[in-house]
């Protein structure tokens, strides 16, 4: 694989400055283009063997373009805030939003390697990170983004030569630290490593590029013109991505009976038993939140339903039983501008809890497959792909000790209509009422079969849906409460 990387390409400097005249013209026209249409971000991420021009290169890529539409993030030893959240976290952050550049080193392969080198991840579990970091880039690739890989290659006489240069120069000796020489000594588990994890994950969606780095003429029009052709080719693509074939629910029904048709909606609890019950389980919630065995540990609450299914009040029933400095409540609404230049979870996954704490999502991801699907906000394709998309993000959430609850909330039509009419008649709550509520309203039917779809494709063992019977609001806020009480026990006797 990197046999073509090690025969010592060169490049004479005639040669060089003549082609970087036209270079760097066509590149700042192709990112003008790009910020102008504003359709797609670009991801270059930088890897390969230390001493192979990697940081030169990009210094000069920042001055061949317009650095203000540059993004270079580098991630070295995670920061506490990065420890206390799942791995991923940190570089959903970094992503730059369409229309810019976006320059990535030190990622998740850079950390994949060094775990693989260092002996700290075993074939098995390389293989689970791998197949995430293809998933993961599917899906940025499926949101639009242009993705390029670097591997920056030097052979181990190449980079002992490089190395012993630089330190016989006084004034490069102190680019070559401890580190680059044990670098050294395990170049071939590197490059084994290296040509396992290249291969493994080069996508035509995401490709692999091995640069030669011995010539920095060589290396800088190698990717240069790279960048400029696969910028100038997804720039005059126009071709909107083909629907996907609408899949089939994964339970058919010949009788018209759907999952929501199964609730039991009678069920209720007199004033007396809510009171007793509701205590009980806000205590018991207060206590497990309080326990040391927490701090493994964080809570994610889901809150999808209904139209005036009782949400908010099953809300408060959840914090009532907690300090305010305990919880953190994310409302979701339609996405900011800043939102929709980034892939569709970004702007979920930047609200992903520490350890110790716990976060509730006021609606949530699912808008994708529920008003997204049903409204027509998104393509087929979209919300399609989108089920596979959220079980990935809520596994990596699991992975990493997230407790992840998800609650329906279910009315009927009748309980919907009299709420809806107690609303406009009650000074205070006539805010809670739209005009978009009432539309929600004429497609009941396609919500139903959109929640259908929505809980057999993402109702998992690792974050299970819970349907919630809530014509009764006092039934609906106690199996709330002691569905999160009952997760949290489960999750601490797991360890």
């Amino acid at each position: 694989m990197f046999e073509s990387a090690e025969i010592g390409h060169a490049i004479d400097k005639e040669t060089y400055e003549a082609a970087v005249v036209a270079l760097r013209e066509a590149l700042l026209e192709a990112q003008l283009e790009l910020k102008q249409q504003a359709r797609f971000p670009v991801l270059l991420l930088i890897n390969g063997i230390e001493g192979a021009g990697k940081g030169e290169t990009v210094k000069l890529l920042n001055e061949w373009l317009d650095p203000r539409l540059v993004q270079v993030e580098s991630f070295l030893l995670p920061t506490d805030e990065e420890l206390a959240r799942p791995p991923q976290w940190r570089y959903w952050r970094k992503l730059p939003p369409k229309g810019r550049i976006g320059i990535l080193f030190g990622n998740w392969y850079s950390q994949m390697l060094l775990g693989r080198v260092n002996g700290q991840l075993k074939d098995s579990e390389l293989e689970q990170v791998i197949e995430e970091s293809v998933r993961t880039e599917r899906m940025f690739s499926d949101e639009g983004a242009l993705i390029l890989k670097f591997w920056f290659h030097l052979s181990k006489k190449q980079l002992k030569k490089r190395q012993k240069e630089l330190e016989d120069d006084p004034r490069h000796k102190w680019q070559v630290s401890v580190l680059d020489w044990k670098q050294a000594k395990v170049y071939d588990k590197i490059v084994d490593a290296a040509e396992l994890i290249l291969r493994r994950t080069n996508r035509d969606f995401a490709p692999w590029y091995v640069i030669e780095g011995v010539d920095a003429y060589y290396r800088s029009l190698s990717v240069g013109r790279i960048l400029l052709e696969s910028l100038q080719a997804a720039l005059k693509s126009k071709r909107a991505r083909e629907p996907s074939p609408h899949a089939a629910p994964l339970v058919s029904s010949l009788d018209n009976r759907g999952l929501l048709d199964s609730l039991d909606l009678s069920l209720s609890l007199s004033k007396d038993d809510y009171q007793r019950q509701l205590a009980s389980e806000q205590a018991r919630l207060a206590k497990l939140i309080a326990d040391k065995r927490f701090r493994r540990h964080a809570l994610v609450a889901v809150f999808e339903g209904n139209d005036a299914a009782g949400k908010g009040g099953a809300i408060r029933r959840v914090t009532g039983a907690l300090d305010p400095r305990q919880y953190h409540i994310v409302p979701i609404a339609a996405p900011t501008e800043e939102e929709r230049a980034q892939p569709y979870l970004w702007r979920f996954w930047r609200h992903v809890p520490g350890k110790r704490q716990f976060t509730i999502f006021d609606r949530s991801w699912y808008g994708r497959v529920l008003v997204e699907r049903v409204e027509g906000f998104c393509s087929e394709a979209d919300w399609l792909r989108a089920y596979g998309e959220i079980n990935d993000f809520e596994e990596q959430l699991r992975d990493y000790g997230v407790v992840v609850v998800k609650f329906w909330l279910s009315i009927d039509q009748e309980t919907q209509m009299a709420r809806f009419s107690e609303r406009e008649q009650i000074a205070f709550k006539r805010y809670k009422i739209t005009e978009e509520d009432w539309r929600n309203r004429e497609k009941w039917d396609q919500y139903v079969d959109a929640v259908g779809d929505m809980v057999d494709r993402t109702s998992t063992a690792i974050a299970p849906w819970t349907l919630v019977e809530a014509n009764d609001k006092r039934y609906a806020r106690v199996k709330v409460l002691r569905t999160i009480n009952d997760a949290l026990e489960a999750a601490f006797e797991r360890g």
